[in-house]
């Protein structure tokens, strides 16, 4: 007889599959382009029928960007549970989470997005809470 039961991992059990819009997924392509060489930032948002498929992006006003940074005025998020995470560019090459971006990332959200420059489809990359990659599917 055993008292204790294995523990389920927590991160397989509770992990969600993402999917992004392809419409999506190039706004925020061409949002980036249009900001480099500063930053572009913003939040992603979901539809409240698929709740781990990001249809839009909540670009805030007043963020100010730089090239090396985007800083949000975060009282001007809604208070609106479809916001899921947040996505910015990197106008290098490199589309790898800062140390402030997974503070940021440990704070507002459960999914992220990095596009790093040319700022294609090959050129971004998803992140989980914790700054671990994650697959995101284009639909």
């Amino acid at each position: 007889m055993t008292f204790f039961k294995k523990k389920k991992n927590k991160t397989e059990s509770t992990q969600k599959h993402w999917s992004i819009t392809r419409e999506c997924l190039n706004l925020i392509l061409e949002c980036a382009k249009t900001e480099y060489p500063n930053e572009f930032g913003g939040f992603l948002h979901v539809d409240t029928d698929e709740k781990n498929t990001i249809t839009e992006i909540v670009i805030l006003p007043g963020t100010i960007s730089g090239d090396h940074h985007a800083i949000f005025r975060m009282h001007m998020l809604p208070i609106d549970f479809s916001n899921v995470g947040t996505v910015h560019s990197h106008p290098s090459h490199s589309n790898r989470p800062s140390n402030a971006d997974l503070q940021l990332f440990q704070k507002y959200g459960k999914v992220h997005i990095i596009s790093a420059n040319p700022f294609n489809e090959f050129s971004w990359q998803a992140y989980n809470h914790k700054g671990e990659e994650i697959a995101m599917k284009i639909i």
